[in-house]
């Protein structure tokens, strides 16, 4: 089709992001806030896992980024680094855990190559010989970006690993699967310390030449909100940084963020994912026609686009069963001809799982909305009943932290 022409031009290519990265911290150095678990004390600015320690994860959740941090380890200490943590279950197979491990101590001395400090475990080894004396303050960066992973301690890199190719070899296991989730130290009541923890989160890459060549311009430049309605001095729940507005998921002067221009025909593709966790609730199941059937628990996550200055023609991104891309007030509206309301309802469920990045595109031309999401067309030229000709765009907050990039927008 050639709405996926439009699509293809903004292909995600996991090596084409290259710009400096801009770190912010994960840990303010006198308590935890923005982190839960158990065992974990804070002292000197340093983060302490007790005899008591056992997981404690950043309340956000991650997809793809750049972890610094610096440990302390005592003599025999194990730890652990849990990456893609899911919040349950046991992190070194739910998620993946990177060894946070005193490699010197006699007592591990017949461990398996990938139980030493670095080590994936169970699934790939790290090389050894770059920790500093027990006692000492270690470096270490941990990248991850797709597929791709990266550690680097005290300036070595020690591992480099492709988590599709660790996924085929290692089938059973469920969290080298996984490409979002929190980040973890997952301890067994040893003593060891983490400071200076900091991270720099990564949209997904764009192929922008394409992009430009196809029509599209940027309307959001990644590191500002230049072209968005805000109030410089209090907007503080929209962040822009390394190609990626975050919307914090607190409420503030500025909740849903409107586009200065209006816009009337035109193509907007832009990524979004979940970077926060919502309640458990009830929600109605939406059958193919629009109608409402019943409820299922979900995990209540919500926001949107809106179109053309109208509330009414929101198109919806949330975790209801019935998937992203449904026009909410268009389909709930009594008043439409049942072939709106189900013109308006998703064909099927096309979101990635939590945390990870969707990329969508929505056309309307006229009164007629296409959305295509993560390459599948959900909503086929719905019609859209006396919505404006033209007006601005805007990004919803509905109390979930969200995060939006590479938003572009063609003029039909």
């Amino acid at each position: 089709m050639k709405s996926l022409t439009y699509l293809s031009a903004l292909v995600i290519s996991l090596n084409a992001y290259a710009a400096e990265p801009v770190f912010r911290p994960l840990f303010n150095g006198k308590d935890l806030t923005g982190w839960k678990g158990n065992g974990y004390v804070v002292e000197d600015g340093a983060i302490y896992c007790t005899p008591q320690g056992s997981n404690l994860m950043t309340e956000e959740i991650f997809s793809a980024y750049v972890l610094d941090f610096e440990f302390q380890l005592t003599a025999g200490a194990n730890n652990g680094l849990g990456i893609h943590y899911p919040g349950t279950g046991d992190g070194a197979y739910t998620g993946m855990e990177l060894q946070v491990l005193d490699s010197t101590h006699p007592k591990y001395k017949d461990l398996k190559d990938y139980q030493f400090h670095g080590g994936l475990y169970t699934l790939a080894a790290a090389k050894q010989g770059a920790l500093k004396p027990v006692g000492e303050w270690n470096k270490q960066t941990v990248t991850v970006q797709g597929p791709a992973l990266k550690v680097e301690l005290n300036g070595q890199i020690i591992l480099r690993a492709n988590l599709d190719d660790l996924s085929k070899a290692n089938p059973k296991h469920e969290g080298v699967k996984r490409r979002s989730g929190h980040i973890a130290f997952l301890g067994h009541g040893d003593r060891v310390g983490f400071r200076n923890i900091k991270i720099a989160e990564m949209p997904p890459a764009a192929n922008e030449a394409g992009a430009a060549a196809a029509g599209f311009k940027k309307i959001f430049d990644g590191s500002t909100l230049t072209g968005w309605k805000h109030d410089p001095e209090k907007t503080t729940n929209w962040v822009a940084a390394n190609g990626i507005l975050k919307h914090t998921g607190q409420k503030g002067p500025i909740n849903d963020l409107w586009s200065e221009k209006e816009y009337g025909d035109m193509t907007v593709v832009l990524d979004w994912r979940w970077a926060g966790r919502g309640p458990m609730m009830q929600q109605p199941v939406v059958k193919p026609d629009g109608s409402q059937e019943g409820t299922v628990e979900i995990e209540e996550l919500d926001s949107g686009l809106y179109l053309r200055g109208s509330s009414k023609s929101q198109v919806n991104f949330w975790n209801w069963s019935v998937g992203s891309g449904e026009v909410y007030g268009y389909r709930t509206d009594a008043a439409q001809p049942a072939e709106v309301r189900a013109g308006v309802t998703p064909k099927e469920k096309a979101d990635s799982p939590l945390g990870e990045w969707n990329r969508t595109m929505i056309t309307i031309q006229g009164d007629l909305l296409t959305v295509t999401i993560n390459g599948k067309e959900v909503i086929s030229k719905a019609k859209l009943p006396g919505i404006p000709a033209k007006g601005p765009i805007a990004l919803q907050h509905h109390g979930a932290a969200i995060d939006f990039a590479n938003i572009w927008i063609k003029e039909l």
